[in-house]
């Protein structure tokens, strides 16, 4: 029995080091990529529904600036203007969580810490920590994060219970933003139609 109890208290002592690994990870990962002047890099995105696009993004906080062939994203923390070149409209609104996520790969940083259980592995040399909310009825429901030696994403897969989200990012650099940056001007696309959605 002593034997069975002290094995029980192995594998749980294990498990919990793990999880604590995991975030610990993620910790040092959040603080690099939302550093406070912001930061950048290439991204490339794909699901069964939409196919694929390659981009850009720039972050700061909360803040972010995608931009694809197919659309321009600016989000302000709060509001979120949406060019889409093949319509030359823009779209305002005010995105929910699981709207900004498809758009802004980063989001991750702060997701983490609000209701999922982290667990991690290694795979290929890097860290993929594998993240399942806590409760089902969130529109994120897993998550796997492979992150680099340096603390670096390189390849982000999300779940909304329907497809898999898939994004490989590249080219991260820690370069201060200015927050104008993250707000649609006119002048950025002269011509296009405002559609307000809020």
């Amino acid at each position: 029995m002593k034997r069975y109890l002290f094995l029980a208290l192995t594998v749980m002592t294990l498990l919990s080091a793990q999880a604590q690994t995991a975030k610990q990870v993620l910790d040092k990962t959040a603080a690099i990529v939302g550093r406070k002047g912001g930061s950048s890099a290439s991204f490339h995105m794909s699901n069964p529904k939409q196919g694929s696009t390659s981009g850009t993004i720039s972050i700061k906080g909360a803040k972010f600036f995608a931009s694809t062939p197919e659309a321009k994203v600016w989000f302000d923390g709060k509001t979120q203007w949406a060019y889409m070149a093949s319509t030359d409209e823009v779209n305002i609104s005010s995105p929910t969580q699981a709207e900004q996520m498809t758009m802004n790969p980063y989001t991750f940083i702060t997701l983490y810490n609000t209701g999922y259980t982290t667990t991690m592995k290694t795979v290929g040399g890097q860290y993929q920590v594998h993240l399942v909310a806590q409760n089902k009825k969130r529109t994120v429901k897993e998550m796997y994060i492979t992150i680099n030696k340096n603390y670096l994403p390189t390849h982000i897969k999300m779940f909304n219970g329907k497809v898999w989200l898939d994004i490989k990012v590249s080219n991260f650099k820690a370069q201060n933003q200015p927050d104008s940056k993250f707000r649609f001007s006119q002048k950025l696309c002269p011509g296009a139609e405002i559609i307000d959605l809020r």
